[in-house]
C-alpha cells in the first residue's frame, strides 16, 4: 500500500509541476513545447504526454487550473481578510494575474478550442460567482451599493486583461481597482 501512495503522490506532483511550468511559458510567450516544460519541471517527456496527450490538452488543463485557482482563494481571502481587503488583494493579487496569463493564453487558447476539445463553458460562470461572493460579503458590511451587479464589476475589471507585465502592473491594478471600488461604493 505504501508505495502507491507514494507513486500517487508523485503522479500529483508531476501533474501539479508540469501544470505550473506550462503556465509561466504559456502567459511569456504563449507557446509550448513539451521538451522544454518537460527539463523545466524535472520530469521526462514522456510524463508529460503521459499526462497530456496533447499539446490542447495541456492548454486546456493550464486554463482550468488557472481559474479554478483564481475562484478557490476567495473564501480564505475573506477569512483572513475585511471585505473590501479581501476583494482588493484579490483583484490586485490574483485576477490581475489571471487576466495577464490569460492575455498569454489567449492564441493558445483559440487554437485549442478549434479542435475536438471544448473550453469549459463555466470559465466564465465560476469568476463572475467569485466576484459575486466578493461584492455579498462587502454588501452586508455596508461597504458598497446593494444594486451591484457581479457581471457588470467583472467587466469593469476588463480593464487589467491590458496590464504590463513588464511594467508597473501592481500599481496599474491598484489604480483600476481603486477607480472600480469608487463606482460601488455607498454613498
Amino acid at each position: 500500500m505504501g508505495p502507491v501512495s507514494s507513486r500517487r503522490a508523485d503522479t500529483r506532483r508531476n501533474h501539479e509541476s508540469i501544470l505550473a511550468v506550462a503556465a509561466g511559458s504559456l502567459a511569456s510567450s504563449g507557446k509550448i513545447s513539451f521538451n522544454a516544460i518537460a527539463k523545466q519541471a524535472g520530469v521526462g517527456v514522456g510524463t508529460v504526454y503521459r499526462h497530456f496527450p496533447t499539446p490542447e490538452a495541456l492548454i486546456l488543463a493550464v486554463y482550468q487550473r488557472e481559474v479554478r485557482q483564481l475562484v478557490e482563494v476567495v473564501p480564505d481571502l475573506l477569512d483572513k481578510h475585511g471585505p473590501e481587503r479581501a476583494f482588493r488583494v484579490w483583484v490586485t493579487d490574483h485576477l490581475a494575474h489571471y487576466m495577464m496569463t490569460k492575455r498569454g493564453l489567449a492564441t493558445a487558447l483559440r487554437a485549442a478550442t478549434t479542435s475536438d476539445l471544448e473550453l469549459p463553458a463555466n470559465a466564465y460562470e465560476s469568476v463572475v460567482g467569485a466576484v459575486d461572493a466578493l461584492l455579498r460579503a462587502n454588501v452586508e458590511a455596508g461597504a458598497v451599493r446593494a444594486d451591484l451587479d457581479a457581471e457588470t464589476v467583472q467587466r469593469g475589471l476588463c480593464g487589467l486583461f491590458f496590464l504590463d507585465p513588464e511594467g508597473d502592473w501592481r500599481g496599474q491594478a491598484e489604480n483600476l481597482t481603486d477607480l472600480v471600488w469608487r463606482g460601488m461604493r455607498t454613498a
